[in-house]
């Protein structure tokens, strides 16, 4: 090799030098890139939680509405996301809304891109793409005696109409639906949970629906003892079903045959449901159980004919419910109606079929209920919480309003997180017990492995002695344990 000059060495001294500190402000610059905003109902969820201590394997996320569409983001950040969520446990969810399909299409796939690259799930929000059968067109309407066309307007804001009147807008709802599946197809990604809150919509027969059906020409023409107001059900309920498989179900299984799918509010049960909607009362000469001044509806069993995959029970704080009992510990007229619809859908439930129930702890105000009702105390609410995972619940998706978001992910993220430390039986095991006190004492659940047990015991009523349950040919004492799990051995 040649001498260098003082003259080159020089040169190639600054030439090194302005490199070096290119380089540097090259990486100061980076450095300094803001990193991409997250949205106030994103932050929330990663303020509120931390990461998991246990593992939680391959059992289902957390889902929480806040966790759902955080808007734009490019592939790293959608993977610093997905990443940080699943570190607490929470899936993140993406949303197909047909009236901003492109937007919510690519949304939507860098997150599931992401996804797929950590080997985790794929969620999808599609209740979108499920409005509206009774979108306001006059062919959807009742026709009465005269040829008129009349709506029924019992359900608040909408025309519900006729459910006899819905073939031709089926091919449109399921277009909506395959839309976005074909074009996840295309992209090589697959779909393992997708969701739907598909409510005001379709034939439901309660309110007045049957008052407007006994007026309807249609309807009598259809049914043919339509005042036998459960005769009238299951003919609702069978078009209901069958909406919901042919432009739903149908389209998600046939493309991504592992893929879970459900919708709000349906589930295997016993027969009846102890809970109503928002926007739903009862009307005189409907079929009941009564239950001091509850009145738990006779319900149609849609859960097999619908093609869902996993059951979506709704174990919710409606303020009626503080009514209709006359528990003195108010903590108990929760706790009892709420432990009934977790009770009913994890008794009724296959075991192959996972039960993701929804969640929510402020009490839902209505009409004349508002401000009537006690709030459920945190603790057991949290209680609550337990019992469900341990009859049968594999995960929780919480839904609450904006203002309401820190404590309700709050209480529902630190029961689900602690649980995970029993992973083996949440995942393996088998409920021992569904019966729910019809008086405030002690509430045990529990989940059998083998040939031991995880035991949640909670007392409503003070007591410090042992109690016995049975399980199979088995009897085993469970003591107090304020707050905390117990394994119990049945050698």
């Amino acid at each position: 090799m040649g001498r260098i000059s003082k003259t080159n060495a020089c040169g190639l001294v600054v030439t090194w030098i302005i490199a070096i500190l290119a380089g540097n402000i090259t990486s100061l610059c980076r450095a300094e890139e803001p990193r991409p905003k997250l949205p106030a109902h994103i932050q929330v969820v990663l303020n509120t939680t931390k990461p998991l201590s246990f593992d939680r394997g391959g059992r289902l996320p957390l889902y929480l509405w806040q966790a759902m569409d955080p808007g734009p983001l490019g592939d790293e950040a959608a993977e610093a996301l997905v990443k940080k969520l699943n570190e607490r446990g929470v899936g993140l969810i993406s949303s197909w809304n047909p009236p901003n399909r492109e937007d919510s299409l690519a949304q939507s796939l860098t997150i599931a891109k992401a996804q797929k690259k950590l080997g985790l799930r794929v969620n999808i929000h599609a209740t979108g793409c499920l409005y509206a059968f009774f979108n306001g067109d006059e062919r959807t309407a009742h026709i009465d005696d005269e040829g008129k066309l009349f709506w029924d307007d019992s359900f608040g804001k909408g025309k519900m109409g006729c459910p006899f009147a819905l073939d031709f807008r089926r091919l449109h709802i399921r277009e909506q639906v395959e839309y976005f599946v074909k074009a996840f197809k295309k992209a090589g990604l697959e779909v393992d949970f997708v969701f739907a809150d598909w409510e005001i919509d379709g034939p439901i027969e309660f309110n007045k629906a049957h008052a407007a059906s006994k007026r309807c020409r249609r309807c009598r023409e259809s049914i043919e003892n339509i005042d036998d107001f459960e005769e009238f059900q299951r003919a609702l309920r069978k078009i209901r079903c069958q909406l919901q498989r042919e432009v739903y179900a149908e389209p998600i299984k046939s493309n991504f045959p592992k893929a879970l799918v459900g919708n709000y509010g349906v589930y295997p049960h016993n027969g009846y449901r102890y809970w109503y909607d928002y926007y739903e009362y009862y009307v005189d000469g409907q079929p009941f159980q009564a239950d001091q001044r509850a009145k738990y509806r006779k319900w149609y069993h849609e859960f097999g004919e619908t093609g869902y995959t996993f059951a979506m029970p709704v174990v919710y704080t409606w303020a009626r419910i503080f009514d209709w009992y006359d528990y003195a510990d108010t903590d108990y007229r929760w706790f009892y109606n709420m432990l009934l619809v977790a009770s009913n859908a994890g008794q009724n439930t296959p075991a192959e079929v996972p039960i993701i129930s929804f969640v929510h702890w402020h009490t839902i105000e209505s009409g004349r209920s508002a401000g009537k009702a006690k709030q459920f105390s945190e603790a057991k609410y949290q209680e609550l919480l337990w019992h469900t995972l341990l009859r049968g619940t594999d995960t929780f998706f919480l839904w609450c309003g904006r203002q309401q978001a820190a404590k309700e992910i709050e209480l529902v993220h630190q029961v689900y997180a602690e649980a995970q430390e029993y992973g083996e039986f949440l995942s393996k095991g088998t409920p021992i017990n569904f019966s729910v006190p019809r008086q405030p004492g002690t509430v045990i659940s529990g989940l059998r492995l083998a040939d031991r047990v995880l035991i949640r015991r909670t007392d409503f009523v003070e007591s410090t002695g042992s109690i016995g349950i049975g399980i199979g040919n088995k009897r085993i004492r469970v003591e107090p344990a304020p707050g905390r799990c117990q394994i119990i051995s049945l050698k």
